[in-house]
């Protein structure tokens, strides 16, 4: 069994076109989405219209809350932006999107931990940027989630990690954001250091489970053009560089 693993679109319809491209040319068995899909400067109905088509096992992030709600105290400006594009079929589709996923026996999606969508699980954020999370503070977020494989997006870093049950857990990094920067719970911001989009395969052979993490190479300018267009000069920054600062 091989599971492709995308997250954090945001809106990025060209970088998640060349990684489904990549994806079929490894005939995985299946594509997941584990969310934050269409909020930013971008292209978020296009983008929705996309994933509609698809028919993946799609989640909700904490940006697909913040889109829906006018009122959230998190709502940012890219969230209100991608909210006045779509249309009542899209958002009633983000609406009805779960927040986790028990896949099958063995593999768990969830956006940020299995119990909490905007909390980072394989990272811990301090004052500038991120550390890799302790193995207390893994067993912590776990919060008894005892899958053989948990699949999480949420802080766009790609990242696997073994648990000491020997779980595995994977961040697939982001399909078309590769750096942000946030203030809670202090300022900091994730970088990849790329511009490239970014997705996982999980693979199940011979009883156990390993994972591989890849970038795709795509044509970023226009999206990053895009962006400066719609006054985010941060995006444009991150699209082009995988860098904030």
């Amino acid at each position: 069994m091989r599971i492709a693993l995308v997250s954090d679109i945001h809106g990025n319809l060209p970088a998640l076109e060349a990684v489904v491209a990549d994806i079929r040319r490894r005939g995985v068995d299946q594509i997941v989405n584990l969310g934050d899909i269409l909020s930013g400067p971008l292209l978020p109905r296009q983008t929705a219209r996309y994933l509609m088509a698809q028919g993946w096992v799609t989640l909700a992030g904490n940006h697909e809350r913040q889109l829906l709600d006018p009122l959230h105290p998190a709502r940012s400006a890219s969230d209100a932006y991608a909210q006045s594009c779509l249309g009542s079929v899209e958002l009633d589709w983000l609406a009805a999107l779960p927040g986790a996923v028990q896949l099958n026996d063995e593999v768990f999606l969830c956006h940020g931990t299995p119990g909490s969508d905007s909390t980072y699980f394989l990272e811990t954020a301090i004052p500038g940027g991120l550390r890799v999370a302790s193995s207390e503070e893994v067993e912590q977020r776990l919060a008894g989630q005892i899958s053989t494989v948990v699949a999480c997006g949420h802080t766009h870093i790609p990242r696997c990690l073994r648990t000491r049950a020997g779980q595995l857990l994977v961040n697939p990094g982001s399909t078309g954001l590769p750096a942000y920067d946030d203030d809670q719970p202090c300022w900091h911001v994730a970088e990849t250091g790329s511009p490239d989009a970014r997705y996982a395969v999980i693979e199940r052979h011979q009883g156990r489970w390993s994972a591989a993490l890849h970038a795709v190479p795509y044509d970023f300018e226009p999206m990053a053009r895009l962006a400066d267009q719609n006054g985010q000069a941060g995006w444009a920054r991150a699209l082009r560089t995988g860098y904030m600062r």
